[in-house]
């Protein structure tokens, strides 16, 4: 229990600003989950790290995949607030910002196409890591963590699982013996973080021992959460949400944690499309 000189002492205490930050800036709590590696850039923006895609986690039972894909929103209102939810329609319902965004694209107007680009969802990949080589912060080598990406790794997974040429064997990233080492190049370009230099390895076990990668594969983090219908909000209580936040209808793009490389991908018929490389510390001016 606190006494009261200690409450004198703490009068200036700053806790009830950290407390009200994360009440407007709730994707502030997502950022910070320590299950989560991030790739630690220089002050040029670019990084490198070799990690390793391991397979479904034990915990999630034979049927799992080794990664989960959901879709979220994010951006800042007029009101000042931040709207940063997962969308419903990851799990086949309706989202209360989809339906907005499909109503402001058919009016035709460029402003109001504007407004439904920069609330647009995000598509994110979740996987369980082990961090190989991280010479900026090596305090995260040998351990697993939880990584969280966009359509351009995948793309990196796929192409990996299904080459395109005759020359290239199929390889499953996510096979502790027959996988490979995933060297993440991160470069700005054009203001933007651009993942096309990332690459596999040559195959080959992640460790010399069966036993040290089966404590590995158990220490895994369970991937049930990111796509579970109960941990998703219900349409009522995301349309309470997002009527606060966007206060007179306008908002704006605000920073988000831009180790998800999404790409910016032209709407044409719907809006609500998925994101692949938008780096969210910029506002979306321009699509590919």
């Amino acid at each position: 229990m606190v006494n009261f000189k200690e409450l004198k002492q703490s009068a200036d205490s700053d806790k009830l600003s950290q407390a009200l930050e994360k009440i407007n800036n709730p994707q502030q709590d997502k950022i910070t989950d320590d299950r989560f590696w991030k790739p630690t850039t220089d002050d040029a923006g670019n990084g490198y790290a070799v990690i390793r895609f391991l397979p479904a986690p034990a915990v999630d039972g034979d049927d799992a995949l080794p990664w989960v894909r959901y879709w979220d929103h994010f951006f800042k209102g007029t009101s000042g607030l931040v709207y940063s939810e997962n969308s419903l329609t990851t799990i086949g319902k309706t989202d209360p910002v989809g339906e907005e965004n499909s109503r402001l694209w058919n009016t035709g107007l460029e402003s109001d196409k504007d407004i439904a680009r920069d609330r647009k969802r995000r598509l994110n990949y979740v996987v369980n890591i082990y961090v190989v080589e991280d010479k900026a912060a090596p305090e995260n080598e040998g351990k697993v963590f939880l990584y969280r990406f966009g359509k351009k790794i995948m793309d990196k997974i796929n192409e990996a699982m299904n080459p395109q040429f005759a020359d290239e064997a199929p390889m499953n990233p996510f096979n502790l013996w027959k996988g490979a080492n995933f060297k993440l190049k991160i470069r700005m370009v054009k203001e933007f973080r651009n993942y096309d230099s990332s690459s596999f390895a040559t195959s080959a076990p992640l460790l010399s021992d069966d036993d040290a990668m089966e404590k590995i594969w158990k220490s895994e983090y369970s991937l049930n959460e990111f796509s579970s219908p109960a941990n998703f909000k219900s349409y009522d209580e995301l349309k309470a949400r997002f009527l606060a936040v966007i206060g007179d209808g306008n908002s704006s793009a605000a920073a988000v944690d831009d180790d998800i490389p999404f790409d910016v991908t032209p709407a044409k018929k719907s809006v609500d499309v998925d994101d692949e490389g938008l780096d969210f510390f910029k506002k979306l001016a321009e699509e590919d």
